[in-house]
Formats: structure tokens, C-alpha cells, sequence
């Protein structure tokens, strides 16, 4: 008989109380491999694996009911697929906390010897993790995950330039918009060639992406909001610039 473990020593492994394993069994997310005559639930090699990616999603903050319906499948290939998936969301996770720990680091020295920090240094590592579901939710978690990890590997000053790059270009499309002009012209066209390169540094978009992107800044209040802070109407008229580059992309 192969070695299984009862529900206690589980328990203990695993960090799960003996309550929640026991309200596992009796949603029919991780039944037992057998139950004892002592009515003791004991849990083989397969039933741990199983916890294993329960575990995991959860981590990643996956509601019960989807967990089961991930868990419940009986492809090998599918389940390694997602598994991977999952790996890639945990080391994007890592990465962040990593950046957590630099950024609070950076904040000690600059508190110690007194130097000034900007309100963007201070609260770098913050700012993802909000939507960090959503955008994983709407574009994937492997294009959302590799997006983390280029911005990440860019580096301070890199990242920097990359944000003055969109200011640059915000105030130039807010210009535009304020001037009447058409957002098919070739100034528009030119500032939105600037916009495609700089959302490509991050993730390379193709025709349908982009305009996808384009339709979401004047449909999301959030990001309508973040271009028409620099003059009302400029969401819409990137929107209506990006949606006329991409037929040529």
C-alpha cells in the first residue's frame, strides 16, 4: 500500500487547518484517498499534488468555485499548462516583493542621511498590484506576467525615461485634440507612432490588440480619466488616432 498521511499530519505539512481540509471533502474539492474505520480521513501522493494547486490558486486569490472547476480536469497536458501559468503569476508575485523590499530599502537610507525622495520612488511596487487580477483577467497572465518582468528589467532610469516618454506624449495628443485637428493627419498619426513604440516596449500589440486598447481608454473611466487630465476630449481623441493607425499595422 502506498504511504498516505492522515488528515493531522496533513494538516501539520501542509499549514491547512483540519477544519478546512474536512470542508474540502465535503464541497468535493479534495476528497480523502480512504477514510478509517475510526472515521480518520488519510490523503495519498495524488491528493497532496491536488492540495498543492489548490493551495497555489488560492494564493493567487481564485475563488473556491473556480478552483474546483481548474482542479477537476483529467488532462495531464492541461493541468501542466496550467500549472505553469500559475508558476509564472507566483514569480511575478516574487518580483514585486522584491521590488517591495528595495523600495523600503531605498526609503531607510533616504531617511537616515536625509535625502529627498520623489512621491514615485516612495511608493514604487504599490502601484500594480491593484489591478494586477484584472489585467491578468482581460489580456492573460503570460502577457501581463512578461510585461511585469520587462518593465521590471528596464531598470530606474529606463522606467523614468518611459514615463517622461508618456507624459511627452499625453500633452502632445491633449495639444492636438485642443487645436481641432483631424486625428487621422500625419501630426496625429506621427504622435500615435510614438504611442504604439512606447506600448511596445512592454507588449507588442497587433491591429485588433490596439485598437482594443484604444476603444478601452474612453470606455474605462479610470483611464479616460488619466489622459483627460491633461485637457478634456484627449481619450477620445487617442482613441480615434490609434484606431486609424491600427489599419495600417
Amino acid at each position: 500500500m502506498s504511504t498516505t498521511h492522515d488528515i493531522s499530519a496533513l494538516s501539520r505539512m501542509s499549514g491547512v487547518t483540519s477544519r478546512t481540509l474536512r470542508h474540502y471533502d465535503a464541497i468535493g474539492l479534495l476528497r480523502p484517498a480512504r477514510t478509517g474505520q475510526d472515521g480518520r480521513r488519510h490523503y495519498g501522493q495524488p491528493e497532496i499534488l491536488r492540495l498543492q494547486h489548490i493551495l497555489v490558486l488560492r494564493e493567487l486569490g481564485t475563488p473556491l468555485p473556480t478552483i474546483q472547476s481548474i482542479v477537476d480536469t483529467d488532462d495531464d497536458a492541461t493541468t501542466i499548462s496550467l500549472l505553469r501559468e500559475h508558476r509564472r503569476a507566483l514569480e511575478s508575485e516574487r518580483d514585486r516583493f522584491a521590488t517591495l523590499a528595495a523600495t523600503v530599502e531605498r526609503t531607510i537610507t533616504s531617511l537616515e542621511q536625509g535625502a529627498a525622495m520623489t512621491s514615485d520612488q516612495i511608493l514604487e511596487g504599490f502601484n500594480h498590484h491593484k489591478y494586477a487580477p484584472e489585467a491578468r483577467e482581460r489580456w492573460g497572465a503570460p502577457v501581463v506576467d512578461r510585461a511585469y518582468t520587462q518593465w521590471r528589467d528596464l531598470g530606474a532610469d529606463a522606467q523614468s525615461d518611459h514615463l517622461a516618454e508618456h507624459e511627452s506624449i499625453s500633452m502632445e495628443i491633449a495639444r492636438l485634440a485642443a487645436s481641432g485637428a483631424d486625428p487621422t493627419d500625419a501630426s496625429a498619426q506621427d504622435t500615435v507612432a510614438r504611442h504604439f513604440a512606447w506600448v511596445s516596449r512592454l507588449w507588442t500589440p497587433n491591429a485588433e490588440s490596439y485598437a482594443g486598447l484604444a476603444q478601452m481608454y474612453v470606455d474605462d473611466e479610470r483611464f479616460r480619466a488619466s489622459y483627460d487630465k491633461y485637457g478634456a476630449g484627449t481619450a477620445q481623441f487617442l482613441r480615434d488616432a490609434m484606431e486609424h493607425y491600427a489599419h495600417g499595422l
